[in-house]
């Protein structure tokens, strides 16, 4: 028997190619068969008819040390209203405070929680309205021996080393917060994700330092620094690392993703890798919101419903190299989340205030959680 049975939902599922009517089933805390009919036979029966079911969704960028940074918002909060199973932590904590991380937040939370390590001992420590510091200003904070050290006693959670480099994260450091990072990154055998506000560095110094399978974060960022000209034409350096293998990350947040930069990006078929949130204090009710949000800003920019769905289950999987927890395949983690496909007004607006409105948007109905339902989701 199963422990609980999702029944008669559209399943789609990239990593197998599926986008079909069918069951899902779980056990033991993992997918136990998916099928067009597996009866009824479970302890927890679920009917989802009429609603989308796809491998757990991942942001891969996000903030969740709450309370232990001034810009955590809580996970499960978000979780529940978006359908996230899992976040990535994107550097919140460094060296210095990642212990807080793992006991306070991670270990007792129901989202499944993994981390990016900053390069900066004290992590994002000076982060609000009114009070804005940049972790990476001072090279004193930045000790790659502190930050290696961590990390190897972590690595069952920690899955790469954020740099944040840019005149308002970095100051006068220039590009020295990656470069370190990088050599971190390369000991350990991890990628890094790269953080870019307004120069100093420029974006081709910040392309050209990374190496396939890296992040770039923030990758469809308004000017300065966006990926695309005055004429809307695709930055040549930008297209080189996009066939070099270099992974583009959305990274909302409150100042990383622009309508402007992204069509461009979009009618040349430069699809995001990945798509996420990087919610935190500052943007959680607006304009990144979470996840799911960036989702549907997406398809109200021509994306389909598979490609957003890729973009936050396969692809940012395989770059966190987890690729069990973007599928559904039987004996991956029990994780699922249930959406629907809302018809309505739905305004998004972006970074720069531009508003866009569509007739259709993504709303959460709930998620499946090591093999067990775990809550309903809000209408958003």
């Amino acid at each position: 028997m199963y422990d609980l049975l999702l029944k008669g939902g559209r399943v789609i599922d990239p990593d197998q190619g599926l986008d079909a009517t069918m069951d899902v089933a779980f056990a033991g805390g993992k997918v136990a068969a998916l099928g067009a009919d597996l009866g009824q036979a479970a302890r927890e029966l679920r009917h989802v008819a009429g609603r989308i079911v796809t491998p757990g969704l991942i942001d891969m960028h996000s903030h969740v040390y709450w309370g232990g940074t001034s810009l955590g918002v809580d996970a499960e909060t978000i979780a529940k209203r978006s359908g996230t199973t899992t976040f990535v932590d994107a550097g919140s904590a460094g060296a210095g405070n990642f212990a807080g991380l793992r006991k306070f937040i991670v270990e007792p939370a129901a989202p499944r929680i993994l981390a990016y390590l900053n390069i900066s001992f004290p992590g994002i420590f000076a982060f609000s309205k009114n009070v804005m510091m940049g972790e990476c200003e001072d090279l004193r904070l930045l000790d790659s021996r502190e930050c290696l050290a961590l990390a190897e006693q972590h690595l069952d959670l920690i899955v790469g080393i954020k740099a944040r480099v840019g005149a308002r994260a970095g100051g006068s450091s220039g590009l020295a917060p990656l470069l370190l990072a990088i050599e971190v990154a390369e000991e350990l055998d991890l990628p890094v994700m790269a953080h870019i506000d307004f120069p100093p560095p420029g974006r081709k110094e910040v392309l050209d330092a990374l190496r396939p399978g890296d992040v770039l974060t923030h990758c469809f960022r308004p000017f300065p620094n966006a990926p695309v000209t005055r004429g809307n034409r695709i930055r040549e350096d930008i297209l080189e690392a996009h066939r070099r293998g270099i992974i583009f990350d959305i990274g909302h947040g409150f100042g990383g993703f622009a309508f402007k930069s992204a069509r461009p990006m979009l009618a040349e078929g430069i699809l995001p890798d990945v798509i996420s949130s990087d919610v935190h204090v500052l943007c959680c009710d607006g304009p990144a919101h979470d996840v799911l949000a960036v989702m549907s800003k997406f398809m109200a920019l021509g994306m389909s419903l598979t490609e957003v769905i890729r973009a936050t289950t396969q692809n940012p999987a395989r770059a966190l190299r987890r690729p069990e927890l973007g599928s559904l395949k039987p004996g991956t983690p029990g994780d699922a989340t249930v959406l629907e496909l809302a018809e309505g007004r739905f305004e998004h607006v972006d970074v720069s205030g531009e508003v866009i409105v569509a007739e259709t948007g993504l709303v959460s109905r709930g998620m499946v959680l090591r093999g067990k339902w775990w809550s309903e989701g809000g209408e958003g």
